[in-house]
């Protein structure tokens, strides 16, 4: 028997969520891959996915023509299928119906069983599910994770639509690095030295003196050493910036785009939730605001050597985020702490206009308002021995009346982490890129 045949004129009538008891009778004609046979006492049923969800397929032996029962004998588990046939209501399949076949085209037999099952049970370690990731995104609960990021960036960018800003999109292969070279990805350019980008920072500026406020999702690079549940090497960034505003007010963007997500997620999602046994994450009234020294001090509290300057890591971290488990800010960060583009407070310089976005010992994201003085510009890339001749491109902008503005990154995957409860980041990535993973 033939074990693989063209779609043809075949063509899907229905989804499986559309399966259903008011169907009763009519002729459909619907596609996915088995995820299940079952036989018992000459009836064989089938369980097959597709996007929406799964249906089931019954073939009676005795009433399905003959050459039909032996196809359905040889299909396995992963085989994508056509099935024509008639819905019939029935209350224990999916959604209260079935569908008895007259015709089934077997489109692509599977030809092998994956290394752990995707129904349930057990799972090997994330490191071996990614070696098919395609194959372990058909889990229900991986389906769940990525409709429920279908819906958030939905979302963010009906906030930003509705907020009057202008989506955009900025080069990925840069010539100067953004925040210092150490987490650099260099990248051969036509015979001359390039690097891929960190973020949209730069561009992003530049954007706001014809546009005033612009947002852009895409992807960034980052050298990260560290391989961790929390980092990757390629993520995806949600970036906005906007003229005639300081840290303040796009800390206030931030708290209501972070709301607007969870609330749609909340209401549009509940199905998915389900399926992870997780509910919404909860929200507190109004995100603290944290300063830097005000941490500084909670942290002093409790240990000695803790001192202006150093880095919220770690431990420190840590005890933080148990005394703070929700979403809140740290603001005013050491000037030297951050890049070269933090504007420096005018009355006490050695803190800055910044703040990073938590949610317990996690950083979301980072923002704050930006130097607006080609001088003081010059003067911060020095302090940080960077060349002011690497950033001339960058720096001719700002003679042509550069407005007061300030901005954020936030990374869709911690953010996707923070609202679906998944302690890997690995989870909540389509394919992950880290120091050891470059495949598939």
């Amino acid at each position: 028997m033939k074990t693989e045949e063209e779609l043809g004129e075949w063509r899907r009538t229905h989804y499986s969520s559309q399966i259903t008891p008011e169907l009763d009778g009519k002729e459909v004609t619907i596609f996915g891959w088995v995820s299940s046979v079952r036989t018992q006492g000459g009836i064989t049923f089938l369980i097959v996915n597709d996007k929406e969800g799964m249906f089931q397929v019954t073939t009676v032996k005795g009433k399905a023509s003959d050459e039909l029962v032996e196809k359905v004998g040889t299909i396995s588990e992963h085989t994508s299928i056509g099935v024509r046939g008639i819905v019939k209501k029935i209350a224990k399949a999916p959604n209260g119906a079935e569908v008895v076949p007259s015709e089934i085209k077997v489109l692509n037999a599977a030809r092998e069983k994956p290394s752990f099952s995707i129904f349930g049970g057990a799972l090997p370690s994330i490191d071996k599910r990614l070696d098919i990731r395609a194959v372990d995104l058909r889990r229900d609960r991986a389906q769940a994770l990525f409709r429920i990021q279908r819906v958030l960036l939905q979302s963010l960018r009906e906030f930003f639509r509705e907020n009057g800003y202008l989506e955009v999109r900025t080069p990925k292969l840069i010539s100067t690095a953004t925040e210092g070279g150490a987490s650099l990805f260099s990248v051969l350019y036509y015979n001359r030295p390039s690097f891929l980008t960190q973020s949209p920072q730069l561009y992003k500026e530049e954007l706001v003196m014809p546009f005033e406020k612009v947002y852009e999702i895409g992807p960034a690079f980052r050298a990260e050493e560290s391989r961790t549940q929390k980092h990757l090497s390629e993520i995806t960034s949600i970036d906005i910036e906007e003229a005639f505003v300081d840290y303040t007010d796009v800390m206030d963007t931030l708290e209501s785009l972070i709301r607007r997500g969870a609330a749609d997620v909340a209401d549009r999602c509940a199905r998915e939730f389900e399926r992870l046994k997780r509910t919404p994450v909860e929200l507190p009234k109004r995100f603290d605001r944290l300063t830097y020294e005000e941490v500084i001090e909670q942290i002093g509290r409790n240990r000695e050597g803790i001192s202006w300057g150093d880095d919220i890591t770690g431990p420190d971290g840590e005890e933080i985020g148990r005394t703070h488990p929700g979403f809140y800010f740290i603001t005013d960060w050491p000037t030297t702490s951050k890049p070269f583009y933090i504007k420096p407070k005018s009355a006490k310089p050695k803190v800055s206009e910044s703040f990073d976005l938590m949610h317990g010992s996690l950083e979301l994201a980072s923002g704050g308002t930006r130097v607006t003085s080609k001088s003081a510009l010059m003067k911060r890339l020095k302090e940080q021995k960077l060349k002011p001749q690497a950033f001339e491109y960058h720096l001719a902008v700002f003679d042509y009346g550069m407005p007061p503005h300030a901005g954020f990154g936030l990374g869709l995957e911690r953010l996707m982490m923070t609202l679906t409860g998944e302690e890997n980041i690995r989870e909540v990535t389509l394919f992950p890129r880290d120091k050891l993973r470059l495949v598939p």
